[in-house]
């Protein structure tokens, strides 16, 4: 008999597993959908990174000191001082030798090859103690062809007080690489200057004013009255109403525990602390030299219109040989001619619209099609007909 209950019961079950693999389909897009979205969000919603007070001040007094000494690099194959030009590589060879016990008979003339005198130069930073090591950087100071494969002797490094802060000494590392054979030279990098890392170890130790009375004086890294300001707001919100204050546009007072190690970790928290900085004043930096120009975001351009052209002036010098004729007991010279030739392009007049932004101040100044050498003249010229709105720096 046919039982309908029964293929009612049938379809139902093959109903059911008919909808499992659409609903399988369906869950597996839902779920690409969402992880879509929230790696969308997770980037859109990434707060940009606050500047820390580290990055725009530095406590008064803690610094580092310039060291300076005076000393002899020798083993050098051959590329040493020529002594009867350097006479004082002689002489502090002559002194170090005494200080050794050597004692040179009286007249006696040194021609050496293999020793070059130098200046050595460091950096000693702060809170900097009694057997430390600091780099150091060891320059030529005669007329020596290569310090490379050199060593520096025992040099003493005094501060700007004349007294002894560091003793340097150490196998010199020299960036470069040399060759000359048959009046030929060929040179790589600059050898008449080096390194030596870690070769000088502090004898002394400078103190410092940190632990020095109850107030500390942040100094901002350029003067600017809204970062002092957004500074002084940060550490009081942070420590509480009160304890900083802007005296100016680049110092920040601030009160500070009298504790030496409390002191340690009031400024490690204040260092981290974030703020918002504001738009920088609008400032262009010129390099003469190399013809590089930097401009920062808040650089603007009114509407003006430049006219730019060349001028270039062309000498070229021929020698000519002057003969004589024949039995007139002259003599054969050698002449010069020179021809000066002058070339002058005009160039057209360039409209340049007003820009707001930075893109839009580099594509105008791309329009004109000059080179960064001339830029800096057509720069200069758009400040002084008010056309740039920035202060311009020349390096």
């Amino acid at each position: 008999m046919f039982d309908a209950s029964s293929e009612t019961r049938h379809l139902r079950h093959r109903s059911v597993h008919s909808r499992h693999p659409v609903s399988d389909r369906t869950a597996l897009r839902i779920g690409i959908v969402a992880i879509v979205l929230v790696i969308i969000s997770a980037l859109f919603a990434t707060p940009a990174h606050a500047t820390r007070i580290k990055e725009v001040a530095a406590v008064q007094g803690v610094r580092s000191n310039q060291l300076i000494g005076y000393g002899l690099v020798i083993g050098l194959d051959g590329t040493g001082d020529q002594t009867t030009q350097a006479p004082f590589t002689t002489q502090g060879l002559q002194s170090m030798l005494q200080q050794l016990g050597v004692t040179l008979p009286a007249g006696t003339t040194m021609q050496l090859k293999n020793v070059a005198a130098v200046i050595v130069t460091a950096s000693l930073p702060a809170f900097a103690q009694p057997g430390q090591q600091i780099d150091i950087d060891v320059s030529s100071i005669a007329n020596a062809k290569s310090l490379r494969g050199g060593t520096l002797v025992a040099t003493p490094l005094k501060g700007a007080d004349g007294l002894v802060y560091a003793i340097a000494q150490g196998n010199m590392i020299v960036g470069g690489a040399g060759a000359a054979a048959g009046g030929s030279k060929v040179t790589i990098n600059h050898l008449s200057a080096g390194r030596i890392p870690e070769g000088a170890t502090v004898e002394k130790s400078v103190p410092t004013p940190l632990s020095q009375g109850d107030v500390l004086e942040l100094d901002l890294n350029s003067a600017d009255y809204a970062t002092a300001r957004a500074v002084a707001n940060a550490i009081n919100a942070s420590k509480g109403v009160g304890t900083a204050r802007a005296v100016d546009g680049r110092v920040i007072k601030v009160r500070a525990p009298p504790d030496a190690d409390q002191r340690v970790g009031f400024l490690a928290d204040l260092e981290n602390l974030d703020i918002s900085l504001s738009v920088p004043a609008a400032k262009i930096v010129m390099n003469a030299r190399t013809g590089s120009i930097v401009m920062n975001q808040a650089v603007t351009l009114a509407p003006c219109a430049v006219a730019h052209g060349s001028l270039s002036v062309t000498i070229n010098s021929n020698p000519q040989v002057s003969q004589p004729a024949p039995n007139s007991g002259g003599q054969t010279t050698v002449t010069d001619k020179t021809d000066i030739s002058i070339s002058s392009q005009a160039g057209g007049l360039v409209n340049m619209p007003a820009g707001t932004r930075l893109a839009d101040v580099v594509k105008a100044l791309n329009a004109l099609g000059a080179t960064p050498q001339d830029l800096l003249a057509i720069l200069q010229a758009m400040k002084s007909a008010g056309a740039i709105t920035a202060d311009i720096e020349v390096i």
